[in-house]
């Protein structure tokens, strides 16, 4: 996929309930998924204990779109990775135009932690996080869940499960139900910053 200037289609692909990943070979492609995991935005969300006794500490501060580009290369430096190089310039191109943010967690000047997303209306759609500092990507969660329900988003699509997102509350919908209440929340006038 060559990245053009022009996003729409992008975005477009984004509302419909695709996401961009790329494969072993750094070329990138549009996926979708039968099972969408949501992060809940309502009571069902939670966090371990020992998580609480971290976010009464306030070891962290918290930040939007103080460092993307970090983030990004946060998110990529894996062992194995699907983010490829042209996948960061296009999460760039969208940050630009202002579909595309950063949430960070902050130790002093030290980046300890963020994850990286797709707004929509009211539709947050995750697209990776990662952690420095132990605990940076996990409070950057919890402060993010918080932000969300504050402006009133309806969804957090964490697109693919796993046993980290589960400690969160983390569900599978059917790709249906995402696509209906994706729908929805395109059209909610919600604002991320």
């Amino acid at each position: 996929m060559e990245l053009t200037k022009n996003i729409d289609p992008i975005i477009q692909g984004y509302a419909q309930g695709y996401f961009l990943m790329g494969d072993e070979n750094d070329v990138l492609g549009w996926y979708s998924s039968r099972k969408r995991a949501m992060i809940p935005l309502d009571s069902r969300f939670r966090y371990p204990k020992s998580l609480k006794r971290v976010l009464n500490q306030n070891v962290f501060s918290v930040a939007i779109d103080r460092d993307f580009l970090g983030v990004c290369h946060g998110c990529a430096d894996r062992e194995t990775t699907w983010i490829a190089p042209e996948l960061i310039d296009i999460y760039y191109h969208l940050h630009l135009a202002g579909w595309a943010h950063s949430f960070e967690t902050w130790r002093g000047n030290e980046l300890a932690g963020g994850i990286l997303g797709i707004t929509l209306g009211g539709a947050f759609i995750g697209e990776s996080m990662f952690f420095r500092i132990p605990n940076g990507s996990k409070v950057a969660m919890v402060k993010l869940v918080e932000h969300l329900r504050a402006r009133g988003f309806i969804l957090f699509d964490a697109q693919l499960q796993n046993d980290h997102l589960a400690r969160f509350g983390s569900y599978l919908i059917s790709d249906q139900e995402y696509r209906k209440l994706l729908q929805k929340a395109v059209k909610s006038p919600c604002v991320f910053v």
